[in-house]
């Protein structure tokens, strides 16, 4: 079982706040690799490495939410990117797509969509889904 904790700032080694103003000056383009950010801080790579999945800004994680949607779509030209138009109409921002080979002209597509700019557009994403021309279902199968 992972545990975590809410800590303040002024109690962490420097090696985590100097891996989380890295983490920054990536997010907001102010460094283009890491190794141009952690020089800019005074941090090594493998420091970096070691903390980066480990921290997290407390306001990011509270916005920060990902479903996952598993779709039926049928084995026809242009639909899956069709459905990955509709879902950034909705402001949802797709991180992975995996797919299985059609069989009997159908393909099984799960996507994981990042929902922090679709407050409360959740259930009508869904709703158009199962209703676009090509999705045979499509359902929530998680969410974290």
């Amino acid at each position: 079982m992972d545990r975590y904790y809410l800590v303040h700032e002024d109690i962490l080694p420097d090696a985590l706040l100097k891996t989380m103003q890295v983490k920054e000056l990536l997010a907001h383009g102010e460094a283009k690799t890491i190794h141009e950010a952690v020089e800019n801080v005074g941090l090594s790579r493998s420091a970096f490495y070691k903390y980066r999945d480990g921290i997290h800004a407390l306001e990011r994680m509270e916005r920060e939410q990902i479903i996952t949607i598993s779709m039926d779509l049928q084995h026809r030209s242009g639909i899956l990117s069709k459905v990955l138009a509709l879902v950034a109409s909705f402001d949802g921002n797709v991180l992975t797509i995996n797919q299985t080979i059609p069989l009997q002209g159908m393909a099984n597509v799960v996507i994981s969509v990042e929902t922090t700019n679709m407050t409360d557009r959740i259930l009508p994403l869904l709703d158009a889904l199962n209703h676009h021309d090509g999705v045979k279902k499509a359902a929530i199968i998680g969410r974290g």
